[in-house]
């Protein structure tokens, strides 16, 4: 499996298209008018009622409110976080439980929110995506949310308004299996995010600066095929020109530069950020801190454990526009786990995991101070925490160890387990998924729409109770984007892992397949927090 560098190469397996591929229109699309299915009723019951239960519940208030947070070595930002709950501290339940969770909005006044659980195949009306499936919960006002836990594994809280996940509303969620037949000592929960809130501006304030667009920097670009037009045009940037202009990943242009372009504002705009593994561009957001487990860098995070012991790595990317590179310095990791689902277990240096997604891996510890690093891919950064079995230092807070450039696997290489592979069918459907837009005129969308908030029923991608269905994920833009399904997992391909989150890189297409076995309207979108909330999101809407 290693090869001359020992790094797998993340194009392998993902199924490159050419541009003219590119301009294939959607098949399987639903006439304009098709009558959907509500997020409640009997028909969203239905799943519901088959869903294994222990009768146990586990009751949790999660208060949304204004607060300062410990990041560590003095950084206390203002931010919004879930009372009580420091950053990194999981929700744990087993098989078969309900979770009840209750929410209540105590941020300021015409601040509205909801509690999305991130991978879990629940109950329509209970999924938390506004206003798809429910109005968004009202300052001063409460929800409640009742969720059957029927499958094991690694997901996570946050909110689905704005861009609010690029803020402190978010949680780890364990869902135990009591009958687990990994084998291993110890268990420990990493949970990644990238972080400005109340440091450099707040999300809101990023998310108005994107929207300018490089336009206005006098950018060249491409047509980015199969697009359709918008109003403003499909033209995206090239990142060859952008290697002419100096900057380095990571770093913010010269202002003289941005101030010849014009009026562009470039406070949270990263220039230059790339990464081979992503295909070109890595992200769009500049970020002071790199966390692992809500803690910054120069101030870690510390595991203890003893040499020896086979730990277990829950790792989650809670980040709202970074990938990271994931290694434990002087040790090897055994990927066990994406997404919740068990795969055929593969031995690496290293992991990419995209916004959204979640590993599990397994690692038995040497005899030391290690550094768990999470490199920012493309952005010169990282995140840092300790596994300390024994004497030793403290690493810098850039400390790059030599696995970072080993051997990285992907999950297009990864293969589900029997127990969990789809059975074979005959596809009855198939979606064409395009995702369009640019950094120009940052205009994401899916299949050249941007959703509408106002009318979430339009151009719906319909499917019906029982299908085998087939999405094909085409990116027919110069930037990767970590594809979210609600209320499902798909499978990647005929035999590859069972996800609910998956890198689509830049001109290449994906093909998942899923069963349609959960009724009602599920949102499928970028888990980038900046690039859903501009458009690129869709409705997949069961037929009435």
């Amino acid at each position: 499996m290693d090869s001359i560098n020992r790094r797998s190469v993340l194009l392998a397996g993902l199924g490159a298209v050419g541009a003219g591929a590119l301009t294939v229109c959607g098949s399987g699309s639903s006439a304009e008018g098709d009558t959907l299915a509500g997020p409640s009723g009997s028909a969203v019951a239905a799943p519901e009622k088959k869903r294994p239960r222990t009768g146990q519940q586990q009751q949790l208030t999660l208060a949304a409110v204004p607060t300062i947070i410990d990041l560590g070595d003095g950084v206390t930002p203002e931010t919004w976080a879930f009372d009580g709950r420091p950053l990194g501290k999981e929700v744990r339940l087993s098989v078969g439980d309900t979770l009840v969770a209750e929410l209540s909005n105590q941020l300021p006044a015409g601040t509205t929110t909801s509690v999305h659980c991130h991978g879990i195949a629940l109950r329509n009306d209970m999924d938390g995506a506004p206003p798809v499936t429910q109005s968004p919960v009202r300052t001063g006002e409460s929800f409640t949310y009742r969720v059957v836990a029927d499958t094991p594994g690694t997901y996570f809280l946050h909110p689905h308004v704005g861009v609010q996940l690029d803020r402190g509303l978010y949680a780890p969620l364990i869902v135990e299996d009591p009958d687990e037949a990994l084998g291993y000592d110890e268990e420990w929960v990493v949970l990644l995010d990238d972080w400005l809130d109340g440091v450099t501006g707040t999300p809101d304030e990023v998310f108005a600066e994107l929207r300018h667009g490089m336009g206005g920097m006098g950018m060249g670009g491409t047509e980015t095929g199969g697009s359709a037009p918008s109003s403003s045009g499909t033209r995206s940037h090239d990142m060859g020109d952008m290697g002419g202009m100096g900057m380095g990943g990571g770093s913010a242009p010269p202002s003289a530069s941005a101030s010849s372009a014009g009026s562009m504002p470039t406070k949270f705009m990263l220039m230059g950020a790339t990464s081979d593994l992503l295909g070109g561009d890595a992200g769009d957001v500049k970020y002071p801190y790199h966390l692992i487990n809500g803690r910054v860098a120069t101030d870690p995070d510390v595991y203890t454990s003893r040499p020896g012991k086979k730990v277990r790595l829950r790792i989650i990317n809670a980040g709202s526009d970074t990938a990271y590179r994931v290694a434990l310095g002087g040790h090897r990791l055994t990927i066990t786990h994406t997404d919740g689902f068990p795969v055929e277990q593969q031995e690496v240096d290293a992991l990419l995991i995209g916004m959204g997604e979640r590993y599990d891996v397994l690692v038995t510890l040497g005899d030391g101070v290690f550094p768990l690093v999470a490199l920012a891919e493309g952005k010169d950064a990282n995140g840092l925490a300790l596994v300390r079995t024994g004497a030793g230092g403290k690493p810098s807070a850039s400390v790059r160890p030599t696995e970072l450039d080993g051997m990285i696997m992907t999950a297009s290489e990864l293969r589900a387990v029997d127990d969990v592979r789809l059975k074979a069918a005959g596809t009855d459907v198939t979606h064409r998924i395009r995702f369009t837009g640019n950094m120009t005129e940052y205009n994401w969308a899916i299949n050249g729409m941007p959703f509408d908030m106002n009318d979430p029923g339009a151009h719906p991608i319909v499917v019906h109770e029982g299908q085998r269905v087939r999405l094909d994920f085409i990116n027919g833009t110069d930037m990767w984007h970590p594809v979210h399904l609600h209320g499902h997992t798909y499978q990647i391909g005929d035999s590859g892992p069972r996800k609910d989150t998956a890198i689509v890189l830049p001109r290449h297409k994906v093909s998942v397949f899923l069963d349609a076995d959960n009724p009602g309207q599920w949102m499928l979108h970028c888990h980038n927090a900046y690039h859903g909330e501009a458009g690129m999101m869709a409705n997949l809407a069961y037929q009435a």
